[in-house]
């Protein structure tokens, strides 16, 4: 079984691309504790630390992934987010084609687990899916050139930017609009040893394809884009960078399921709710969370 052994270590210089090198770390919280591990199947192999701040040591145990209460990948300071990154979206919304990445910025507040509910409030109006690549950083990341972008990044995940598209209009600013609690759907976990160039993402409502496209598309890639961004603000680890939607987003309503799938990653699951019929906030805050970890990693 391939262990990372530090935050160095869990961040390699470049992506490596060699079928059966990747590594999926999941986030979750069992024996009262917030723990890190490694995604085999159905089981997790569970780990002591965490891939920020400390040695990822095995412990021996593993423990079924059907028991245990799947958090989001990380806690980031801030969740980054690009904007009409893709040229057939930018159609789609008639917007003209950006010349330099649109950057916007999510609370981490609205961030859920891989298949908790996205909770639509009352009187918002319509609301969208957008499916997108995540990119989580390992380390910290100020003024740096595209050809060191890489070894910055722990790895990869998949986002949910979900969107009240008739606020967003109305307001012209993104952060009501986007910011709501449950509106950032995060995970399943953090996969290593991929590269970003080129991955198929298709989102799919109710089983049915809606979103088909590949992060080749992107206006703006990978490197472009954290370079960019961290010549205007620090990227500390366990950040998040949304690197935008394909064309094909949709509205969604109570009774649905997103499923977000991007190869080499995994799916993202979430069903999707009205608030009334939400469970009551669990002690981390979300609906039906488990209680909250400081920082990027875990207590």
């Amino acid at each position: 079984m391939a262990l990372l052994c530090s935050p160095r270590a869990a961040v390699s210089e470049r992506f490596p691309t060699s079928p059966g090198v990747s590594l999926q770390l999941v986030h979750f919280y069992a024996f009262g504790r917030h723990l890190y591990g490694q995604l085999e199947g159905d089981e997790i192999a569970v780990f002591d630390g965490n891939p920020f701040d400390g040695q990822l040591t095995p412990t021996g145990q593993t423990i079924s992934a059907d028991v245990v209460h799947i958090l989001p990948p990380c806690r980031p300071s801030k969740i980054v987010c690009v904007g009409s990154n893709y040229r057939l979206h930018c159609v789609e919304m008639g917007r003209p084609i950006p010349t330099v990445p649109r950057l916007f910025l999510k609370p981490p507040s609205a961030l859920v687990a891989h298949e908790a509910a996205i909770v639509i409030p009352p009187g918002v109006g319509r609301v969208d899916f957008e499916g997108e690549l995540a990119v989580v950083i390992g380390r910290r990341m100020t003024r740096v050139a595209e050809e060191d972008v890489l070894s910055h990044v722990l790895g990869l995940s998949i986002l949910n930017d979900v969107t009240a598209r008739d606020i967003q209009n109305a307001d012209v600013q993104f952060t009501r609009a986007k910011g709501m609690d449950t509106f950032s759907p995060f995970g399943p976990g953090i996969t290593t040893g991929l590269d970003p160039l080129d991955l198929r993402l298709v989102t799919r409502v109710n089983g049915v394809v809606k979103q088909d496209s590949r992060t080749s598309d992107m206006i703006f890639p990978v490197r472009t884009l954290l370079s960019f961004i961290s010549h205007y603000m620090t990227l500390e680890p366990g950040d998040v960078v949304a690197t935008g939607t394909p064309s094909g987003v949709g509205a969604i309503a109570p009774g649905d399921e997103v499923a977000i799938e991007i190869e080499g990653v995994g799916t993202l699951r979430n069903p999707v709710i009205a608030l009334e019929d939400a469970p009551r906030p669990g002690p981390g805050g979300a609906p039906g969370s488990a209680p909250r970890a400081q920082g990027p990693g875990h207590e």
